[in-house]
């Protein structure tokens, strides 16, 4: 993969986005599109049935440590993800790429600083980043 594929994304989304170039209809495409890969994950459970959620509390002991939190928490999924559950939904994420993209073209951001930046934050924040 190129280095610089971010940039490289963030050009083609500017050169191809044409219809939806309002603020207002990007914020509203990109919660539409954030809808549609939960819809979709949602069908792989309800539709498909190659994953299971078993949401459950989390169990985690008193004496553990912040290291070891998460050795304790779960993601609550069964099963994996069959072959054209997994496209659509890596559809649907590109999808919503797409405007999160978008959204930083109509506001002058760079996508490759933002990855950047949450890249360093988590280096430097490392397990604490999340509190």
């Amino acid at each position: 993969m190129k280095e610089f594929i971010c940039e490289d994304f963030q050009q083609n989304v500017s050169k191809l986005l044409i219809r939806h170039k309002s603020i207002l209809d990007i914020m509203t495409k990109l919660g539409e599109s954030q809808a549609r890969v939960n819809r979709a994950v949602a069908k792989s459970v309800t539709n498909c049935g190659c994953i299971k959620v078993n949401g459950k509390k989390q169990s985690i002991p008193l004496d553990a440590d912040i290291e070891d939190l998460k050795n304790y928490m779960s993601t609550h999924i069964e099963g994996e993800l069959c072959e054209n559950c997994r496209d659509i939904i890596e559809k649907e994420i590109g999808n919503n790429l797409f405007y999160i993209t978008s959204l930083c073209n109509a506001l002058g951001i760079s996508l490759n600083t933002v990855l950047e930046k949450e890249y360093e934050q988590l280096n430097t924040l490392g397990i604490y980043n999340m509190f």
